[in-house]
């Protein structure tokens, strides 16, 4: 028997799958970086002006000119229809910006049920193909978004890359688990989370304004994973099928051994085989077990509570909230260039999750989880102290800036990669499926949470502090009685 070994053919094949994990990384945040030229568009295309009162009092706070000699004292107090107006505006941009975020992870929650099925159905490979013609028409559906109702080409584009990348989220991690060699198949597994940072990091740099991120190219930057989905069509062309597809479903050992020799590049494939047999045997004496049977067998009952445990800390912890709004965040904790600081959240986040595919295999599952768990604890502690004596302190920016950094770092260790192979490592072949739809479900479920609600708590703006109110009153007094004019 020959050792494990990475060949050529499986280097292709895992780069090629893969590219469905970049672009769910990069559908994850491609919505951050263009979220003010975005919303101005829906406020352009929906006709709701900006509140004229705060564009003058931002005019009289940031700017150090005079404003022009006004022959009458300008009235600052609106009427209280005006007001009611104007907050329902701002609730209906906020609504449609909210739903533009989370109607991706909507998509997900539903596909993610039906990926597994899907693989079964039409195999691996073929699965992917047309998984790629959901991932084609949500970028062409948002890449038209500026030619007509943009808020309603978003949202509805969001949606069916969502059902993309919740078909991928299931197909990605069983392909490259069966076709990795056992020695490396965790190292591989982690592939899928890397490929998803880096997909995420590519997004936050062709946001930025000189490249993509500005009023004219946005659309460009939406729809550009038109071309992702070409490519990868035209590679899985030349990817064998999983051979253990071939083999437990369709009985068809010939063409398994043949898929073997290619990705081992070797003649001697009886290791693999002696494996996948095992592995049929085991899924022939087992019955399949449904959703409602993993909650009422006493036996599942546990290991199934721990996975979507595993998946709901992940969601829940609040990654995502960065993910999809850290440039509004950094602007909140008073970063000058807030996209910059984005693109560093990109950076040490693909560099960690680089580490943990080293260091799943010597540090264990266990350990890691523990490490990276405990790191966010206390990072988020800190990252929230900064924002509430941010008003008090100005270094504290810097505070939560670095607080933000580690809380990505702790979450790529551990939290990131390991509950998405993990799952399929506490049950057997007859449970699994269902196991992994169940917590592939929650883990959208908790996204689309995370994604929903979080522009309602960060558009809550803190009190201001008595000094800087009465300054602000002091600039609008002088802008409303300007210099000669007697007050009375």
């Amino acid at each position: 028997m020959t050792e494990d070994k990475i060949t050529r053919t499986l280097v292709f094949t895992v780069f090629t799958t893969v590219l469905s994990s970049f672009q769910f990384g990069y559908d994850l945040g491609v919505i951050n970086a263009p979220q003010q030229i975005i919303v101005s568009h829906y406020r352009h295309v929906l006709d709701i002006p900006l509140d004229d009162r705060r564009a003058i009092n931002n005019y009289t706070i940031n700017s150090t000119d005079e404003m022009p000699t006004l022959p009458y004292p300008m009235n600052t107090t609106q009427d209280p229809w005006v007001k009611k107006e104007s907050a329902a505006s701002e609730g209906w941009v906020t609504m449609l910006w909210s739903l533009s975020v989370s109607s991706f992870a909507v998509g997900g929650m539903i596909a993610s049920v039906f990926g597994g099925w899907l693989g079964d159905k039409l195999g691996r490979i073929k699965a992917m193909l047309v998984a790629n013609i959901l991932s084609l028409t949500g970028a062409l559906l948002m890449g038209c978004s500026k030619l007509g109702p943009s808020h309603i080409f978003i949202i509805s584009g969001r949606a069916v890359s969502g059902l993309y990348s919740g078909l991928i989220s299931g197909l990605v991690p069983m392909y490259i688990g069966e076709i990795a060699p056992t020695t490396l198949r965790g190292a591989l597994g982690t592939i899928h989370q890397l490929a998803i940072v880096m997909g995420i990091l590519i997004s936050q740099i062709v946001g930025l304004e000189f490249i993509l991120g500005n009023p004219d190219r946005w659309h460009i930057m939406l729809g550009l994973s038109a071309g992702r989905a070409i490519l990868q069509s035209l590679l899985l062309f030349f990817c064998p099928e999983s051979p253990r597809y071939l083999y437990i479903k369709l009985e068809k050992e010939v063409k398994a051994k043949k898929s073997l020799k290619r990705l081992r590049g070797c003649d001697d494939v009886n290791k693999d085989m002696i494996e996948i047999r095992k592995e049929k045997e085991e899924a022939s004496s087992g019955q399949k077990v449904s959703m409602i049977q993993l909650f009422t067998t006493s036996s599942y009952r546990q290991p199934l509570l721990v996975a979507l445990m595993l998946h709901m800390a992940q969601q829940l912890s609040g990654i995502n909230a960065i993910f999809y709004y850290s440039t509004g965040i950094f602007q909140s904790a008073g970063i000058r260039q807030p996209v910059y600081a984005t693109i560093g959240v990109g950076a040490v986040n693909t560099v960690f999750t680089a580490l943990s595919v080293v260091l799943v295999e010597k540090a264990g599952r266990r350990s890691l989880l523990l490490i990276g768990m405990s790191g966010m604890f206390f990072c988020a502690i800190v990252m929230s102290v900064g924002l509430i004596l941010l008003n008090k302190l100005a270094w504290m920016s810097y505070v939560s800036m670095t607080a933000i950094f580690l809380f990505v770092s702790f979450f790529e260790i551990g939290p990131g990669p390991i509950p998405w192979f993990m799952v399929a490592e506490f049950f057997g072949q007859g449970p699994r499926p269902a196991a992994l739809a169940l917590a592939s479900f929650s883990n959208w479920f908790c996204n689309f949470i995370t994604g929903l609600c979080f522009p309602y708590i960060e558009f809550q703006k803190p009190k201001e502090s008595p000094l800087k109110k009465s300054q602000q009153n002091s600039k609008r007094r002088r802008v409303a009685h300007p210099k000669g004019q007697k007050v009375l």
